[in-house]
């Protein structure tokens, strides 16, 4: 279970990973952001995000059209 959760459902790209970029900032090294989002593209967008940044895409998910990811603050 994630520490926070990120609802970006009905949003698109590049909205998703703008919320997660500021969230993850607010959050201490190691947490986990949980993110729900229903833009097939955030798979991409979310792998991308995660090695350009350098935190860590714990687990990724789809079930019925939303997306989940969980990403673990490294930096």
């Amino acid at each position: 279970m994630a520490d926070q959760t990120l609802d970006a459902k009905g949003l698109n790209c590049p909205l998703p990973i703008l919320r997660t970029k500021k969230a993850l900032k607010d959050m201490p090294t190691g947490a986990t952001l949980e993110v729900l989002a229903t833009d097939p593209g955030a798979v991409k967008d979310f792998e991308a995000f995660c090695r350009t940044t350098g935190n860590e895409l714990v687990s990724s998910n789809q079930a019925g059209g939303v997306y989940s990811f969980v990403i673990r603050h490294v930096a």
